[in-house]
């Protein structure tokens, strides 16, 4: 089949493989470029398909050389459609894996559920003894409890609608976007499915089935952002799910205190991933924010934030951390030159010179890349297989 991209809004429903291939193939090129990782040497990473799961994954693999167990939640082809990129991904990762001899091994499914903890830990049991490092970046806009209760996240306000300057992805134009506030019941609906309650289920069941080591590092990625984006996300729904998210990783501390395990929530900086695409306002933000740190030259892809994060932040002899005990890879975003340029061209962007100002391509080649297109080696003429 010759795949094309089909974009609809901010999702893209085709993927092509040989583009994902590609994708993995760069990251682990720049990781190994890198020089090596003294780190986890076992290591499960929870949301392993996209974004910073999967440069995770790459970097400690090819960085650290430790086997992988990743947890994804992606469609095969049925032979007509393609596949989700992050299966596409995961093939690839597995088989740059195997030809170094790296044990790389991958669970699909849902990841809140019983059932897929249970395979988790059968296959750390037989595989791998217990895991050091448990990397949590699970992204899901639902999560459906063992009940059968299903909860579902909502990008909104918790205070009164938000009112902003928006780029429309469809038309490719500037407008204005308002965000409605959300309910109590949407905004603990968010929490359920994006704080940290299946972060510390994982920890528990983990621990319980002794698959988890002495002294063990735990992470979850988060974001915060600035001011600007305040409304809508870090006092958004979104924002209060990530604040529980901070409080879980101190409740993990504490839990397991006398086991050494340490849980940690990394900051990272702002970037075009199948999440943040869905947030209104929030891409007009990236795109300045793109121009601004490539002229500068301290723009990060996630692979470039995860190599940095293993290796100059957590695996050092001091995990330097902020006065809310988080490691902030955002660090570079939020300095003060760059944020004062950002919110110098926010005021004043407008139609006439929003292409000028905002990093457009880049924004759209980063869109792209996800799913696996616009890389200029990848010959998007030739029939590939999509299963």
């Amino acid at each position: 089949m010759i795949v094309e991209p089909k974009v609809k809004g901010f999702i893209c429903t085709t993927a092509h493989p040989e583009g994902c291939r590609e994708s993995v193939r760069r990251q682990i090129e720049y990781v190994k470029s890198k020089g090596s990782i003294e780190g986890a040497k076992n290591v499960l990473v929870i949301g392993a398909s996209t974004g910073y799961g999967l440069a995770s994954r790459i970097t400690m693999a090819f960085g650290a050389g430790a086997a992988t167990l990743g947890v994804m939640f992606e469609r095969e082809s049925n032979g007509k459609k393609t596949a989700t990129p992050g299966l596409y991904n995961t093939r690839a990762f597995e088989k740059y894996a195997e030809e170094e001899g790296l044990y790389a091994k991958t669970i699909n499914g849902d990841a809140f559920s019983r059932d897929i903890k249970n395979q988790v830990i059968e296959t750390i049991k037989a595989d791998m003894g217990k895991v050091d490092l448990v990397v949590y970046s699970l992204a899901a806009p639902r999560r459906t409890m063992e009940d059968g209760t299903v909860y579902q996240s909502v990008l909104k306000t918790t205070g009164e609608p938000f009112t902003n300057k928006n780029w429309n992805l469809g038309t490719n134009t500037l407008c204005e976007a308002t965000i409605e506030p959300a309910t109590k019941e949407e905004t603990e609906a968010t929490v359920k499915v994006m704080g940290g309650e299946d972060w510390m289920d994982w920890i528990r069941a983990l621990k319980s089935a002794d698959a988890i080591s002495e002294g063990a590092v735990t992470i979850a990625y988060s974001y915060i952002g600035p001011v600007i984006t305040y409304p809508i996300y870090y006092n958004g729904t979104i924002g209060m799910a990530k604040k529980h998210l901070l409080e879980s990783s101190k409740k993990i501390n504490e839990e397991y205190k006398d086991s050494g395990i340490k849980a940690y929530v990394s900051v990272n900086k702002a970037l075009v991933t199948q999440a943040s695409s869905a947030i209104p306002v929030v891409p007009l933000y990236f795109s300045i924010l793109y121009r601004v740190m490539k002229d500068m030259g301290i723009h990060e892809g996630c692979i470039e934030q995860m190599d940095r994060l293993f290796k100059d932040k957590l695996y050092t002899d001091n995990v330097e951390l902020d006065r809310e005990g988080q490691i902030r890879m955002d660090d570079w975003e939020m300095c003060a030159d760059v944020q004062e340029k950002v919110k110098e061209i926010w005021d004043s962007v407008n139609d006439d010179t929003f292409k000028n100002v905002a990093d457009i391509d880049g924004y759209w080649e980063d869109f792209y890349h996800m799913f696996g297109f616009k890389y200029d080696n990848v010959d998007y003429t030739a029939d590939v297989d999509i299963m």
